[in-house]
């Protein structure tokens, strides 16, 4: 089981710079109150330094779980400085979409930006349709990541590449990408489309 990953570790995954212009094509119509067909949307919260590991997670999402994720950085529509009117479309757009996820990574946990997302992400969203993605620093110890009190009262993506154990001993889950709440855990894909 993996339950934090690895900077760099979706690096195979990560969308190229054609899809990133056609991510932010989706993102404007998105913001702008238009449909993205049948998908999933997501708003995926980040810090925006974390170019490729949000490039890599936006690719796992899209092409192997069909999502649209919503990022900000991608609305021409928001103010090019922080205001009041960037947080007022942070919130539309949070409660539009179906899911919220946190991408995890040192650097978010410790922006206020991202925390103040998540606390309007768990307000609108709550325990069903929240999640964060932890990503520690490539070549740090699963202690050198800085959320894990985030893990304890979020749902988290982790891996799954054997069993999980939990109160009635062994249950086989198949290989592949979990939402985990602790006691239980729930396919990403099944999560998705909840």
């Amino acid at each position: 089981m993996k339950s934090i990953f690895e900077s760099g570790e979706f690096l195979n995954e990560r969308i190229q710079d054609s899809t990133y212009r056609e991510l932010l094509t989706e993102s404007r119509q998105y913001s702008q109150g238009g449909v993205i067909s049948h998908k999933t949307t997501i708003f995926l919260s980040h810090k925006h330094q974390d170019l490729e590991d949000l490039k890599g997670v936006i690719g796992l999402l899209r092409n192997k779980y069909n999502a649209q994720v919503y990022i900000d950085s991608m609305d021409d529509k928001m103010p090019l400085e922080t205001t009041g009117e960037t947080a007022r479309r942070i919130k539309q757009i949070i409660e539009k979409s179906n899911k919220f996820i946190l991408l995890a990574t040192n650097n978010a946990i410790e922006s206020a930006w991202c925390n103040w997302e998540l606390g309007y992400g768990d307000a609108k969203k709550y325990y069903n349709h929240i999640a964060i993605f932890p990503i520690k620093p490539q070549g740090a110890a699963d202690n050198q990541y800085k959320g894990h009190e985030y893990m304890q009262i979020y749902p988290h993506v982790t891996y799954y590449n054997d069993y999980k154990k939990d109160w009635m001993g062994k249950i086989y889950l198949k290989q592949g990408y979990y939402v985990d709440y602790g006691y239980t855990s729930i396919p990403l894909q099944e999560w998705l489309n909840k």
